[in-house]
C-alpha cells in the first residue's frame, strides 16, 4: 500500500525524524505513573474528552489527591498528525464498538453495522477524532438548562469555553467570542484546497455569511476551526495533562481497565476496583468517584457495579443496588448519511498519491503547515435551516462537512474501514475511480426525535455491550 511505504521511507527523511526524536523526548518527562497510592480525594475515571479536564481542574487544589484511570495508553505520533483522524478510527486506539444489525440503516455497511467509534487512550475520543471546534448552538444549552439541569444554560457554561480556550487566530479572537491563555489550544485550518474556497463561495450565493460559528450566530459556513497546536492535535490528554504533569497530587495511571465502582452499606461509592498487567487493584475514594468514561463505557460501567434497570442486571447475576431504568437509555447521537460525491477533472482536492508524499510530510514536521494539517481532511463546515426548522431561529437543524475527497481517494485504506462499508458496495461504487479527484458532501442531522439504547451483553467488563442505535 502507498501509505505504508511511505510511513517506511519517515525515518529516512531527517527534519520528520528529529521531529519524532522530539516528541519522544517530551513523552519521557514523566506524567503517568506506575505506583499508585492505595487511598485519593478523587478518583476519575476516564481520561478522555471530560475525565482529562476534571482531573486537571481538580488537582489544581494542592490540598487534595487526584487519581486518574485511563484504560488505553499514550497517545501514539500518527494521532499528532490530523489528516490521519480517520486511521485511528477502529484501531488499537479505539474501543471497537458497533451497534446491532439494524433493519432500516446501515444498509451500505458490513453485516448492517455502524461502527461507534470511542478513543481508548489518553484524550479518549479528542485523540482520535477530527478535531473540530464546534460549541454547539446556544439554543442547546438553553434546553439542557430547562430540563432542570441549573447552570448548563449557554451563560452558564460560556465563561467556562473562554476559560479553558487558547485561541491562536488573531482575526477570531477580536470578536469577544474567544479565549487565549487556556490550556486547550484552537486554530483555524491553515490549508485550504481550492475548491474548499469555491463551497463557501457557494455558501454564499445561497445567501449563508462566512462566520465563526462559534461566534454570535451559528448559522452560516466557515473554514473549520480545531484543537490543534502547531499544526499537530491537541487533544486534552496533551492540553490539560501532559502540561500540567509536574502537581505532586495528581497521579495519571494508564492501561487501568475500571471494571468495578465498590460501595458501601449505605450505597455509597467508595472505591473502584480495575486490571492492569494482570491485576486486580482496589483503589478508595475519601470524598469522590467522577465516572468520565464516555457514552457507552459510563453506563456499562454503573451497570457492572449494580446500578441499571434490575431486570436486566439480575438476569446475568449482578447484584442490584440501586434499581435504575434510565441507566443505558435514551441514547442520541448525530445521524448523517453518505452524502454528494461528485468528481472533478482538475488537480483541486485531496488524494493519497499526492498528499502522502515526503515533502508534505517535511512540511508538516518542520513549519506545521501543508495538507497533512486539514482535519481529518475536512476542508469546509456549515449550518443550515431546513424548511423543517423555524428559519427566523438561528437554530440549524443541519450542519454540513465538505470534504475534497471520498472513499476512493485514498484507494480504500481508511475511509472504507472507518464507515466499515461493504466491499461489494466499495468495488461498483468507489473502485472504479480509485485515486481520482474529488468531492463529498456529508449532511448531519442536529436533532434526531429518535432515541435509542445500550444495554449489557454479559455480566463480563471485557465484552461489548450491545448498541442499539438512534
Amino acid at each position: 500500500m502507498l501509505f505504508e511505504k511511505t510511513i517506511a521511507m519517515l525515518p529516512a527523511i531527517v527534519p520528520t525524524l528529529m521531529f519524532l526524536m522530539y516528541k519522544g523526548y517530551h513523552r519521557t518527562i514523566p506524567f503517568t505513573t506506575e505506583e499508585f497510592d492505595r487511598e485519593y480525594d478523587y478518583i476519575v475515571v476516564g481520561a478522555g474528552s471530560a475525565g482529562a479536564v476534571v482531573a486537571s481542574r481538580l488537582s489544581e487544589d494542592p490540598h487534595v489527591k487526584v487519581l486518574l484511570l485511563e484504560a488505553g495508553g499514550h497517545e501514539v505520533w500518527q494521532s499528532e498528525i490530523p489528516m490521519l483522524a480517520a486511521r485511528l478510527q477502529m484501531s488499537e486506539y479505539d474501543w471497537q464498538y458497533k451497534t446491532e444489525p439494524q433493519k432500516y440503516a446501515c444498509q451500505g455497511m458490513k453485516e448492517h453495522r455502524s461502527n461507534w467509534p470511542r478513543g481508548k487512550i489518553l484524550g479518549g475520543c479528542s485523540a482520535i477524532n477530527y478535531m473540530l471546534y464546534v460549541r454547539g448552538n446556544k439554543r442547546d444549552y438553553d434546553y439542557w438548562e430547562s430540563l432542570g439541569n441549573y447552570g448548563w444554560g449557554y451563560n452558564g457554561v460560556f465563561p467556562y469555553f473562554i476559560k479553558s480556550e487558547d485561541n491562536r487566530d488573531p482575526d477570531v479572537l477580536k470578536n469577544g467570542y474567544h479565549g487565549h491563555g487556556g490550556h486547550l489550544t484552537v486554530s483555524t485550518t491553515h490549508y485550504t484546497t481550492p475548491i474548499g474556497g469555491a463551497f463557501l463561495q457557494a455558501a454564499k450565493q445561497f445567501g449563508y455569511p462566512n462566520i465563526d460559528i462559534n461566534g454570535a450566530r451559528q448559522s452560516g459556513f466557515a473554514i473549520p476551526q480545531g484543537n490543534i497546536r502547531r499544526g499537530a492535535r491537541c487533544s486534552t490528554g496533551k492540553a490539560f495533562i501532559r502540561d500540567v504533569r509536574g502537581r505532586k497530587n495528581f497521579h495519571t495511571v494508564i492501561y487501568a481497565h475500571v471494571t468495578k465502582v465498590i460501595f458501601n452499606k449505605h450505597k455509597r461509592a467508595v472505591a473502584v476496583q480495575f486490571d492492569r498487567k494482570g491485576l486486580k487493584h482496589i483503589v478508595y475514594a475519601r470524598k469522590e468517584i467522577i465516572l468520565s468514561a464516555g457514552a457507552i463505557n459510563s453506563p456499562q460501567l454503573l451497570m457492572l457495579s449494580g446500578i441499571g434497570p434490575r431486570y436486566d442486571l439480575e438476569e446475568l447475576g449482578i447484584p442490584v443496588i440501586v434499581d435504575a431504568p434510565g441507566v443505558g437509555q435514551n441514547l442520541q447521537d448525530h445521524i448523517g448519511v453518505g452524502g454528494l460525491q461528485f468528481h472533478v477533472n482538475a488537480p483541486v482536492s485531496v488524494v493519497q498519491p499526492r498528499v502522502y508524499v515526503a515533502k508534505s510530510f517535511t512540511q508538516w514536521s518542520t513549519l506545521g503547515i501543508g495538507p497533512l494539517t486539514m482535519l481529518g481532511g475536512l476542508d469546509g463546515i456549515g449550518f443550515i435551516n431546513t424548511k423543517y426548522a423555524n428559519q427566523s431561529d438561528d437554530w440549524p437543524d443541519v450542519e454540513i462537512h465538505f470534504i475534497p475527497s471520498c472513499a476512493s481517494s485514498d484507494g480504500g485504506e481508511s475511509i472504507r474501514k472507518a464507515m466499515n462499508l461493504k466491499d461489494e458496495l466499495f468495488r461498483k461504487v468507489y473502485e472504479p475511480f480509485l485515486y481520482e479527484d474529488s468531492y463529498a458532501y456529508y449532511p448531519v442531522l442536529l436533532r434526531p426525535r429518535s432515541v435509542g439504547w445500550m444495554k449489557l451483553r454479559s455480566a463480563s467488563p471485557y465484552d461489548q455491550p450491545i448498541i442499539q442505535p438512534n
